[in-house]
């Protein structure tokens, strides 16, 4: 039960992009708050991978959590794979809105 906790904390808030831009979930920046103030310890998907990998292993003995291991297998993997191409988790930021210029067509 803590570990889904645990996994759903890490893979709600969504990541931003390196090119385009990215959508924010309902109420991610609260949860976003958090995964920045455990900093590298959340945004390294290194980490990330091997945590996923080691909350698979107790999930495995049992056979009504095999589909559970294997979905934490696959996290694990791509995170994995995320992590060797360089890439990292980054927050959302608002960027500042730019007011409208009053005559500036006329």
């Amino acid at each position: 039960s803590a570990a889904g906790v645990l996994v759903c904390l890490l893979e709600y808030p969504r990541s931003r992009r390196k090119k385009g831009s990215t959508m924010e979930r309902c109420g991610q920046k609260y949860l976003t708050a958090v995964v920045k103030l455990l900093g590298p310890l959340t945004r390294n998907y290194y980490i990330r991978a091997i945590l996923h990998a080691a909350l698979a292993v107790p999930a495995g003995f049992l056979l009504s959590t095999i589909l559970g291991t294997v979905c934490l297998g696959i996290a694990s993997g791509i995170y994995l794979l995320a992590a060797v191409r360089g890439e990292e988790w980054r927050p959302i930021e608002q960027k500042p809105r730019e007011r409208p210029q009053v005559g500036g067509t006329i």
